[in-house]
């Protein structure tokens, strides 16, 4: 599995963003967000992005309507060019 890394990379997510949407639809657009920031800067497409279930909690801890102002991810893509993101600590 060490060989098929390609690269590692923990980023802080801006989620501003978010704020600008409807209430009822800022944890959806915050994990849109998160995913078109990772496809961006790993440069994948979005079939490629695989979001961790501890992203999609963190998102969604306040509810539906206060979803955090940043996150911190760890992206690793592979040589495959799958993308897996991770909450950091």
């Amino acid at each position: 599995m060490a060989e098929d890394l390609v690269k590692e990379q923990i980023y802080t997510i801006p989620l501003r963003a978010v704020r600008k949407v409807p209430t009822w639809k800022r944890a959806n657009r915050a994990v849109t967000e998160v995913r078109i920031f990772i496809m961006k800067h790993m440069k994948v497409g979005s079939v490629h992005v695989k979001l961790d279930r501890s992203i999609n909690e963190r998102l969604w801890e306040k509810g539906c309507e206060k979803p955090p102002l940043s996150i911190r991810v760890r992206a690793v893509r592979f040589a495959d060019g799958e993308v897996q993101a991770e909450l950091s600590q």
